[in-house]
């Protein structure tokens, strides 16, 4: 099983950003999944979730509005579209997949947003 995230970087405050998480290794449709991220000093957090039929999506309140979760499940790969972004945006965003009524969850290593001017 393999979640390999891509598209992190150093943004200006206002810009954007497009992260990737590659899945391999599991039935990605079969999967939630969502993005989290950890600030430096503080606890990990969820950022926003996508189901695996329907494309039902949920956002924390602080990315509301700013950020899109998608899905393509042809190509197992999850995406996080981040928009106005604020320098508290900064964080190491993680991908998660989780199965449905399971405890069976797996995480990628992570990548660097950094929100400065």
């Amino acid at each position: 099983v393999q979640l390999v995230e891509s598209g992190g970087g150093l943004v200006q405050p206002g810009g954007s950003l497009r992260l990737s998480c590659a899945a391999s290794g599991f039935s990605f449709s079969n999967y939630r999944m969502s993005w989290f991220r950890q600030a430096p000093g503080k606890e990990r957090e969820l950022v926003a979730v996508v189901f695996g039929y329907g494309g039902i999506t949920n956002y924390a309140d602080s990315v509301k509005g700013r950020f899109t979760i998608s899905r393509d499940n042809a190509k197992n790969t999850v995406y996080l579209q981040m928009n106005s972004l604020k320098p508290d945006d900064t964080a190491v965003y993680y991908c998660n997949a989780a199965l449905q009524f399971s405890a069976i969850n797996y995480w990628g290593k992570g990548t660097l947003v950094t929100v400065s001017s």
